[in-house]
């Protein structure tokens, strides 16, 4: 049975969070969940929070304060909130599964190093269906070549800070690495005005926010005479957080390491 903590419990992926371990069956327990100090939730019962009943598990403000209590914390916060807390796993031998996005190249780096005695899995994107995704979208890059013009859209809800998401982001880099480029060189994430036509080696990227949208992401190869489509379209957290799941089960079992979905899903296996 792997014991689960919760990072930002009383938030809308927290709560979700907390029902998807309830939704599995017996394999895994949510036994930890913080919040902010000043969180009104914060001294409540995670189960009443969640809206999944008592479960006799009270919020609290720290990790210090349930250290004894989780084998693998989940983190869906923030860059600044989540780097601190890979700090807190790797002092006191926990696990950490990281659906944060906004991570600068610095932060990642850290990651890595930290990966050194710690097992870290991070991902943009929890959702089976997404990583699948990434693999379809390799085939589509390595097939189609630089025969056609690459652009990204993606739309979340209104309360979404970063931009563009963390998934159309890892899309991209798949993208570019099947083709033999340099994301950072090639990417074009907005146009105005009166411009030079497009170069195909650009892979460009288009945000949407608004309203309670989830997760909406699509990449279309346009050449000449046709096109192709490839989208994920997320109607609930609950895929996230599943996948979220299953990912701190497969890693609770793991030694140090950073580790992502692919692993989970065993892509790369022969």
């Amino acid at each position: 049975m792997i014991r689960i903590a919760i990072a930002g419990v009383a938030g809308r992926m927290g709560r979700t969070l907390v029902q998807a371990v309830l939704a599995r069956s017996g394999d895994a327990q949510v036994t930890a969940g913080t919040t902010l100090k000043e969180d009104p939730q914060c001294g409540q019962d995670i189960g009443l929070i969640a809206g999944a009943g008592a479960l006799e598990v009270i919020a609290v403000d720290s990790l210090s304060a349930c250290v004894d209590d989780f084998d693998v914390l989940i983190d869906f916060t923030s860059p600044e909130a989540t780097m601190q807390n890979v700090a807190f796993c790797s002092k006191h031998s926990k696990a950490i599964v990281i659906g944060t996005t906004g991570l600068s190249d610095e932060q990642k780096s850290a990651l890595e190093r930290a990966s050194a005695s710690t097992p870290i899995l991070t991902a943009p994107n929890m959702s089976m269906g997404v990583n699948l995704t990434l693999r379809l979208l390799e085939m589509a890059a390595k097939a189609l070549g630089d025969d056609v013009d690459i652009e990204i859209v993606e739309a979340h809800h209104r309360h979404k800070k970063d931009s563009p998401s963390g998934t159309a982001l890892r899309m991209g880099e798949v993208i570019a690495d099947s083709l033999g480029r340099d994301l950072n060189e090639v990417a074009v994430y907005g146009r105005e005005g009166i411009g030079d036509e497009r170069d195909r080696k650009t892979i460009g990227f288009a945000t949407v926010r608004g309203g309670d949208i989830v997760g909406d992401h699509t990449v279309i190869f346009a050449g000449e005479g046709e096109r192709l489509e490839i989208s994920h379209k997320a109607s609930s957290r609950m895929t996230f957080a599943s996948g979220a799941v299953r990912a701190a089960i497969w890693l609770g079992s793991r030694g140090p390491g950073l580790y992502s979905i692919d692993d989970v899903l065993d892509l790369d296996a022969n």
